[in-house]
């Protein structure tokens, strides 16, 4: 996992996306990321980042390659802001510039979370990273870990674990903070239907400041999230997929409803994200436990039982053959990755 050389001391690892059940929408600290109420979300298994550090003497300063493309300076310039978190939290200032190799198997800016993987691969990694350049340290544990991967993006706090994941208010940076609840290791799944795959018009950091700034129900919504919260985790106590489908439902409308009272209004839903929905209303008249979700973006997220997921999948894919389909299951937390593994899967 880690190469002997310092100067080319190397770490690989493996995060995976998380859906909000409970919405993360506003901060009350735009720099700490601190949120304005409490969320709750779902890893995923299928949707994930692989990363790979590596401190690179011959850098002036830290990059960033997606899918093998350097990227500019200001596209890297959040993940060198995590970094030097880092190089302060285990005393390296001195250390060698840092070449990040990102590869997305989540689309990008299309309202699947991608930034939730990317940025919880980037703590996890940095932290072995720096531990192996420190072993003198203390080790960090995860749920500071957490914190870190909180000023990146906001939902990677949670993707620091696996299974249904709560990120807490906190009264300041220290204590907003992932808290694992479930590991999900039971009926539990989603499929996702991919509308669009596509860069999105307006991106989430300007539609929360712009709902937060300007829409008459934001107070409403956060004080109705709250009592939404309370319910989901009822249900998840419950191992009740009805329970938390209902809560999880009504947060998600509350949530757009927010943004259609913004001023001037706007809306990520589509035509086809509202057919899509009503049609899991229509399996749900049929009997199948089936709720969806939405984030900021046109696709849904449907939760339905593991056991239903194959039948829920084939009737999505029957109605709507143009859309794209994702089958997920309960994800865990991050994993370091062998550099054979690295090797074999990037060359």
């Amino acid at each position: 996992m880690v190469s002997q050389s310092l100067d080319t001391l190397s770490v690989a690892t493996r995060a995976h996306t998380n859906i909000a059940l409970i919405k993360y929408w506003g901060k009350r600290d735009d720099a700490l990321y601190l949120p304005t109420s409490t969320s709750l979300s779902l890893t995923l298994d299928s949707l994930y980042t692989d990363m790979r550090l590596t401190f690179d003497s011959r850098l002036s300063a830290d990059e960033l390659h997606l899918a093998g493309e350097k990227q500019d300076e200001a596209s890297t310039a959040k993940v060198a802001l995590v970094l030097s978190l880092f190089r302060e939290r285990y005393n390296c200032p001195d250390a060698s510039a840092v070449r990040v190799e990102s590869h997305n198997h989540v689309p990008t800016a299309a309202g699947l979370a991608s930034s939730s993987s990317g940025f919880a691969a980037l703590a996890f990694a940095a932290r072995a990273l720096f531990e192996a350049a420190r072993p003198d340290i203390p080790r960090m544990s995860d749920t500071e870990l957490s914190t870190f991967a909180r000023r990146g993006s906001g939902s990677a706090t949670r993707s620091i674990f696996g299974g249904f994941v709560e990120w807490s208010y906190g009264t300041g940076s220290s204590d907003s903070v992932a808290v694992p609840l479930d590991n999900a290791d039971w009926d539990v799944a989603m499929v996702v239907a991919a509308i669009s795959t596509q860069h999105k018009k307006i991106s989430s950091t300007y539609g929360m400041k712009h709902t937060a700034a300007t829409s008459a129900f934001y107070s409403l919504w956060r004080e109705a999230s709250e009592k939404d919260l309370q319910e989901v985790l009822a249900g998840i106590k419950q191992r009740d997929i009805d329970v938390i489908g209902a809560a999880m439902e009504a947060n998600c409308m509350k949530f757009h409803a927010t943004m259609f009272a913004a001023n001037p209004p706007f809306t990520y839903m589509t035509s086809k994200s509202m057919q899509v929905i009503e049609f899991v209303h229509a399996l749900r008249d049929e009997g199948v436990s089936a709720y969806f979700t939405m984030d900021a973006g046109p696709n849904v997220k449907i939760l339905c039982r593991r056991s239903d997921q194959a039948v829920v999948h084939e009737r999505l894919a029957a109605a709507f053959p143009d859309i794209t389909l994702f089958d997920a299951t309960p994800g865990s937390a991050p994993e370091l990755l062998s550099e054979q593994q690295w090797s074999e899967l990037y060359g």
